[in-house]
């Protein structure tokens, strides 16, 4: 038996005809140089991207120190050889009746292009949301269902599927000219001796259980790559002893693997003398403010409008695109009512902020008191007109919305008046023209002086991709529409999300015309919000909710009386308590407890802040990083000390107290 000079004994090679020998070497060698060739693609993206080695963009962490560096090889070396010999091997196989090119074409197909496919997936999903997507972050995207969070980007898995026939049908035409053009009884390759296998998995692991407590960068810079993501986290499932869902070997390892009660993310139990979940020592629980009763107003009752613009960020105010106001009317109501900047969404998605902002919790449950309660015991008739359909995730049952209203009119009404074919229900939209329009059919024909009304808007113009048939331009003439929206043309974008949220403020202003016509101006208590803020591109990143600033989480709220606001920083669920001081002629108290913001689930999130007048603190639980968002100062969180650490220390004592009580009250 002969062996490769490439290999130096490794590859047996069968007896062949010298012609043959040279080929069988170079498919030999074949597997390496095209590990070899990804692997250099894969780094150079992850330091485009992430700043991996460089530091830069987003990135406060990177893997520039030389001990760092040499560690980080070792591992990505190991990882990329046990990926790339188990891809050879099953390339052998599914070739083994071929001759020796076969094997070679099988592994370029599944081994390059299936992982450059992954690849560019993953920078694609990474173009519009950060790292700390997520399983449960795209169920919460789908307002709770999996199936409407598969749905919301039905059009991007079409492509995906299209793509995949492609490469199937290519595939197949390429191996039939192959067959026909290169000779048939070229030998057949043989497999790696079984000591390379051993060697690199030896490595592997040697590499997947010491790098992950050093301490340094490099095992963030692995978690970064793709082939040591999937082998560390098929170890961390099969390391899993105690079934807590976490093992030995992520970033977020388990450091009592034999006890099920701590592990990452394990609730914490105030008072018992142990840290449950690894985090600011054992939970010493913080003051919070008791959710709010059932309410119920009497006497002279004004009327209620409350007007949510979808996606609208608080810096709207004050805000010119080539030299012209992007909400005019919403200044006109800050200048002569009140305005606090910035009001924080707790979880930066649509349906938790509205379910905050009516029941004035952070995490309400189904029936609990709520605005629409509230005004509906008080004898108030309510309408309801929304250009996003009430019932996804859950928004209308956990609020009482459509049992209390007498005219409810809401995107899944208006099917036919939608402005886009998407599939998923999130992703409905109805045109401000259409609501206004039932609202004059309905509301806005009756005696307001009879009984005290209120109507709630919801504006969805500035929902993404920013752009429909209806809405004209205002602030810009070029509109870009979805397929255009991308980081090369972040301006553009830009121009276009504020030329949508124009668009809503122009409808708000004809809301303040029917009321000033109706003669129940100045009885009439007028709240405009939005739901949360919007990236755009200004850190790579573009949408709201995968990273704790105050452009994705924060917005504005705005009153159309003077006073009846209290300072900022507030935050949604703050709203209601607002609401119920204004409408008993009280004077507005500051909110208890600073805005409490996450990401992900209350019980599991990805990250958690908290804000304060001026300062945003933010903590990363999945990498254990922490950032002081105002200085633009990010570190390990073990790290930080004095000020700084206590601010960290507030933030996990805050989460920790918040996640006790839901828990205590039966929440998940």
């Amino acid at each position: 038996m002969a062996t490769t000079a490439f290999d130096g004994g490794l590859f047996p090679e069968p007896e062949a005809p010298r012609a043959r020998g040279a080929w069988v070497r170079l498919a030999a060698a074949f597997p390496f140089a095209l590990m070899m060739l990804v692997s250099l693609i894969e780094l150079a993206l992850a330091d485009r991207k992430y700043g991996l080695f460089t530091g830069g963009f987003g990135q406060s962490r990177a893997v520039d120190a030389p001990g760092e560096i040499a560690l980080f090889l070792a591992g990505y070396a190991a990882a990329q050889a046990v990926i790339g010999l188990a891809g050879w091997a099953l390339s052998l196989h599914l070739a083994r009746r071929g001759p020796a090119w076969a094997p070679c074409f099988v592994f370029a197909l599944v081994g390059g292009a299936l992982f450059c496919g992954l690849l560019a997936a993953q920078y694609q999903l990474h173009s519009y949301f950060s790292d700390a997507v997520g399983f449960a972050l795209l169920k919460q995207l789908g307002g709770g269902s999996l199936v409407d969070a598969i749905l919301f980007g039905l059009s991007e898995i079409g492509v995906a599927l299209l793509a995949l026939a492609a490469l199937a049908a290519g595939a197949w035409a390429a191996w039939k000219l192959l067959a026909r053009l290169l000779p048939p009884d070229m030998q057949r390759l043989s497999a790696p001796r079984r000591s390379l296998y051993v060697a690199a998995i030896v490595l592997f692991l040697t590499a997947a259980f010491a790098i992950p407590r050093t301490g340094n960068d490099a095992a963030f810079g692995l978690n970064r790559t793709l082939a040591w993501q999937a082998l560390t986290g098929t170890l961390d499932l099969a390391s899993d002893v105690d079934l807590d869902g976490y093992g030995l070997f992520g970033i977020q390892h388990d450091t009592a693997p034999f006890d099920g009660s701590r592990h990452p993310l394990a609730l914490d139990v105030p008072g018992n003398g142990v840290d449950e979940d690894g985090y600011g020592g054992d939970l010493a629980l913080v003051p919070l403010a008791a959710p709010l009763g059932p309410q119920v107003f009497t006497g002279d009752r004004p009327h209620v409008v409350i007007v949510v613009m979808e996606s609208t960020r608080g810096d709207v105010l004050g805000k010119r695109i080539n030299g012209k106001p992007v909400a005019p009317n919403l200044e006109v109501l800050a200048a002569a009512g009140s305005a606090a900047y910035p009001a924080y969404s707790h979880v930066g998605f649509t349906t938790e902020s509205l379910k905050s902002i009516f029941s004035g919790q952070l995490a309400p449950r189904t029936g609990d008191p709520s605005l629409f309660r509230d005004l509906k015991a008080s004898g108030y008739r309510i309408g309801v007109f929304s250009g996003q359909p009430e019932d996804f995730g859950g928004i209308s049952e956990t609020v009482g919305m459509r049992e209390s209203a007498d005219v409810y009119v809401d995107a899944e009404g208006l099917r036919d008046k939608r402005a886009f074919d998407f599939a998923a229900q999130g992703s409905l939209l109805v045109d401000e023209s259409h609501l206004l329009a039932a609202f004059d059919r309905t509301l806005g024909k009756e005696d307001w002086q009879a009984r005290p009304h209120f109507a709630y808007f919801n504006f969805q113009s500035p929902h993404f991709p920013y752009h429909h048939d209806g809405v004209p331009a205002r602030v810009t003439d070029a509109p870009i529409e979805r397929g255009a929206i991308g980081a090369a043309r972040a301006e553009d974008v830009q121009a276009t999300y504020w030329n949508a949220v124009a668009n809503a403020d122009a409808w708000l202003g004809e809301v303040v015309r029917r009321l000033k016509a109706k003669g129940v101006w100045d009885d009439t208590l007028l709240i405009v919000t939005g739901d949360h803020g919007e990236d755009l591109f200004e850190d790579g990143f573009l949408g709201h909710g995968h990273v704790i600033n105050t452009r994705q989480f924060g917005t504005m709220l705005v009153a159309n009386r003077p006073g009846l606001l209290p300072p900022a920083p507030l935050a949604l669920a703050d709203y209601r308590a607002i609401l119920t001081a204004a409408l008993r002629g009280e004077s507005p108290s500051a909110p208890a407890a600073a805005p409490f913001l996450h990401i992900g689930p209350l019980d599991t999130p990805t990250a958690i802040g908290l804000a304060g007048k001026g300062t945003l603190t933010r903590l990363r639980l999945d990498t254990g990083e922490a950032c002081l968002v105002e200085r633009h100062k990010c570190a390990p969180h073990t790290t930080f000390t004095g000020a700084a650490k206590a601010r960290i220390e507030a933030l996990i004592a805050r989460w920790g107290s918040e996640r006790w009580r839901a828990r205590q009250r039966g929440e998940r």
